[in-house]
């Protein structure tokens, strides 16, 4: 059986938002879509001077079924005939996503969540899957241009390799173009983002930019001759690396990176540019963690 897109759902306008594009994209891929709401266990103590915690008073029951009806109505306004199932499940939300990951094509989340309770909270979701998920991990912000191109974050290092299989795989789903961008640094100060960019250069700019051109060609050889049909820019540029991979994003429909998937926190695994585009980017970022 295909494996399913999942989205994870807790009520807010950006989950609704995650719902359409994910139904988006299990329609792209002739899959399932699966609606899954993960809410916390009941609190150790009540709340001083209030009741003790009670699902049924408090109105549980109604508010995951406005939230999946909710949820399928907008998945059906973007895809009418997609196959839909739920999942509710009692459990911190990072993990049932994490493990939901497992058996998935891709997890798809919003930016923002509800900050209360039983929720998801999507900006600590989204950074966590990014880094622990084992599947491509799309989150949805800002605002895609449905005639942009896709655009893919190439690195220099084997974490880039699946993100390039699948940053392909969506340009061809999607009839897009895709517009492959290496950034090298200069020795510039104004070329330095911040803390988390490598130590100055000193190279020239036309050999930065040979380099850059030599990463695009070793990086994508292989995957271009499997998808002829696709129409690939190769961007080779030099300058500051996480600003111009935000600026690259306005203009696009969807922004790929790969993940480095090594050590154990969530910065190391994710990279500085990852998790700039998550917090910037002004289009939905897909990251691909490479699987060692």
């Amino acid at each position: 059986m295909t494996k399913p897109v999942v989205v994870g759902l807790d009520g807010s306008p950006s989950s609704l938002d995650a719902v359409a594009a994910a139904a988006h994209e299990a329609a792209l891929r002739g899959t399932q879509l699966r609606l899954v709401h993960a809410f916390g266990a009941p609190p150790l103590h009540a709340l001083a001077g209030g009741p003790a915690w009670n699902p049924a008073a408090a109105g549980v029951r109604e508010l995951l079924d406005g939230t999946l009806t909710a949820a399928e109505r907008r998945a059906h306004e973007v895809a009418a005939g997609i196959d839909i199932a739920r999942d509710v499940t009692v459990g911190d939300p990072l993990t049932v996503l994490e493990i939901a990951s497992r058996t998935s094509a891709l997890v798809v989340v919003g930016s923002r969540g509800l900050n209360a309770f039983g929720s998801l909270l999507l900006g600590s979701t989204a950074a966590h899957l990014a880094a622990h998920g084992r599947c491509p991990v799309l989150v949805v912000r800002g605002r895609r241009n449905p005639a942009g191109p896709v655009l893919l974050a190439v690195d220099d290092a084997p974490a880039s390799e699946e993100a390039v299989r699948f940053a392909f795989a969506e340009a061809s789903l999607r009839g897009a173009d895709l517009n492959a961008l290496h950034v090298c640094r200069t020795g510039s100060p104004d070329s330095y983002d911040g803390p988390a960019d490598p130590p100055f250069v000193t190279s020239s700019e036309n050999h930065l930019r040979e380099h850059a051109e030599q990463v695009l060609k070793d990086a994508l050889s292989g995957p271009q001759e499997r998808h002829p049909h696709v129409t690939v820019r190769r961007m080779p540029l030099v300058g500051r690396v996480r600003h111009t991979l935000v600026e690259a994003s306005a203009d696009a429909r969807l922004v790929v990176a790969g993940a480095r998937g090594r050590g154990g926190f969530t910065g190391l695994l994710l990279g500085s540019v990852s998790q700039a585009l998550l917090h910037h980017a002004h289009c939905p970022v897909a990251v691909v963690r490479h699987r060692q």
